[in-house]
């Protein structure tokens, strides 16, 4: 068992050691560089992380209709490769915890990372299409470890800059991925109607994953100590399912999550439907996710004031306005899908602060992490599906785009309740 001598970071953001050492020569000007150092290094690790977070899955929706032109697949089952990843997320989130504690949140991320790669590689691998589900699964659950994890290390070891550090990282996560999503299809062209998907779906998972976890395992060298469980830990591990607002979080986690993917699936579809082609489709599931960094850039600027704990139920407002003018209008089709991107991008950042910002330590947000993903995930899981069953049964994509609005309202509503300002398993003690 390890101790608690684990990296951390002062007020600065830059990570700097908390284990006592003997008297000696004097060396803070030597510390101060290194500590510099290694904080950019560390933001930089995570940065590359937040890269890979969406890249082994943003690619799927452009390449939908070649998958199932080769595997035979009908519609609604397409839908299915879409949700395993979020069946994933949500099965697997609430163990993150429990193995961070046992072998270390650093080393158990790279773990993640290292499970991502393989699955990345199976699902691209010729032959039975059991690979295309083995691999999915296995991207599912490196992806649920990692989600959930980040939020917990960017409280950890950047607790002074959580808004901007988090802008930072699902501005990355929602932008790499935009790109993966329109250079798919031209990707695709390396090969013929058997391989072209499978080659597409390997260069876009695995392109930036391995420099990932090389800089991951330099930056975080020492910070593997495993944490003796304390009182906090304890608590927030079966407190957490029955603490009210972590159930707000995890629903808006939830909604937000189920809006994306069934824009990220579906998009691509719409937009064909409409007489774009297929190369065209692909650049507006770009352009989509593009415009989620600058939502995601622009929340920290909003969490000022009194007004703050309006923002969480005042972003999906946005969305609705996009998913409208989508339904009234489609022929604007890239001017609806920019007002949703900035919705989405401000909703997931806004989710992830939440699970670091409602909660005091780096061992509770884990836990609040977990459990709010893990029901957020199994709330997303659906969407896609729904999504896909309701434009197969009833024609068109109006009823689906209906939906989507239902799950943005619900989204505001839940907003109004995790924006107050309250911390996870201590119910009578506000913020400040």
């Amino acid at each position: 068992m390890g101790s608690d001598d684990e990296s951390r970071t002062d007020a600065s953001g830059m990570t700097s050691s908390t284990a006592s050492g003997s008297a000696g020569p004097d060396t803070t000007g030597m510390r101060s560089v290194s500590s510099r150092g290694a904080g950019a290094a560390l933001l930089v690790a995570v940065c590359l992380v937040a890269a890979n977070m969406r890249l082994s899955i943003t690619a799927v929706g452009p390449l939908l209709d070649q998958i199932g032109t080769d595997t035979g697949l009908s519609v609604g089952t397409l839908g299915l490769i879409a949700a395993v990843p979020l069946v994933a997320w949500a099965a697997v989130s609430p163990f993150a915890l429990a193995l961070s504690l046992r072998f270390g949140m650093s080393r158990v991320v790279l773990g993640s990372l290292l499970v991502l790669l393989a699955g990345t590689i199976v699902r691209s691998l010729p032959g039975p299409t059991v690979s295309l589900w083995i691999g999915t699964v296995l991207i599912g659950l490196a992806l649920a470890i990692a989600n959930v994890l980040m939020p917990a290390v960017i409280k950890r070891d950047f607790s002074t800059r959580v808004p901007v550090v988090m802008a930072a990282y699902t501005g990355l996560l929602g932008g790499v991925g935009a790109i993966s999503s329109g250079v798919a299809v031209p990707l695709s062209f390396l090969g013929d109607e058997q391989s072209g998907w499978r080659i597409a779906l390997l260069v876009t998972g695995a392109g930036l994953l391995i420099p990932a976890i090389g800089v991951w395992a330099w930056a975080t060298r020492g910070h593997h100590a495993v944490h003796l469980a304390r009182p906090v830990t304890a608590r927030s591990r079966t407190g957490i399912w029955r603490d009210a607002l972590a159930w707000q979080v995890a629903a808006y986690m939830g909604f937000q999550a189920a809006t994306f993917y069934m824009m990220l699936t579906w998009l691509a579809a719409i937009s064909t439907s409409i007489g774009r082609s297929e190369v065209v489709a692909g650049f507006d599931v770009m352009i989509y996710q593009l415009t989620t960094i600058v939502g995601s850039i622009i929340v920290p600027l909003l969490l000022r004031g009194p007004a703050e704990r309006y923002v969480p139920a005042a972003i999906p407002i946005v969305g609705i306005a996009g998913i409208a003018g989508l339904m009234l209008a489609p022929e604007g089709i890239v001017v609806w899908v920019l007002i949703a991107g900035l919705s989405s991008g401000a909703s997931l950042s806004m989710a992830l602060t939440l699970m670091a910002q409602r909660a005091r330590t780096s061992d509770a947000s884990a836990a609040l992490s977990g459990m709010a993903q893990s029901v957020g995930y199994l709330i997303a899981a659906a969407g896609p599906v729904l999504f896909g069953w309701l434009h197969a049964g009833l024609g068109g994509w109006n009823f689906s785009l209906a939906l989507l609005i239902l799950v943005l309202v619900a989204q505001s509503v839940t907003g109004v309740f995790a924006g107050r300002p309250r911390f996870v398993l201590e119910h009578r003690q506000p913020l400040g």
